[in-house]
């Protein structure tokens, strides 16, 4: 069993809102490298001085991220549609 402090307390909750904890050895791993990510983000919008190139940069990548998401919510809507039973 890993030690509480082995684990690295993620920068998302969990179901009611409970704290998220990641046990890997692996900080390359991609769960480490999201969690990374999302840190470096909240430190850029949090940082008053932030660069417009980081901040273009970031916004430029979570565009992205957000058309992602609409494709993945799109796809599995039109799946629930195909899937659910008919209803008389």
């Amino acid at each position: 069993m890993t030690a509480r402090n082995d684990l690295r307390l993620l920068p998302w909750s969990g179901p009611e809102g409970k704290p998220c904890y990641l046990s890997t050895d692996d900080k390359g791993g991609y769960m480490s490298r999201l969690a990374d990510n999302l840190e470096q983000a909240s430190d850029t919008l949090d940082d008053q001085d932030a660069d417009p190139e980081d901040l273009r940069r970031l916004t430029v990548e979570l565009t992205g991220t957000l058309r992602d998401v609409l494709r993945v919510a799109t796809s599995r809507g039109h799946l629930l549609e195909v899937s659910e039973p008919q209803r008389v």
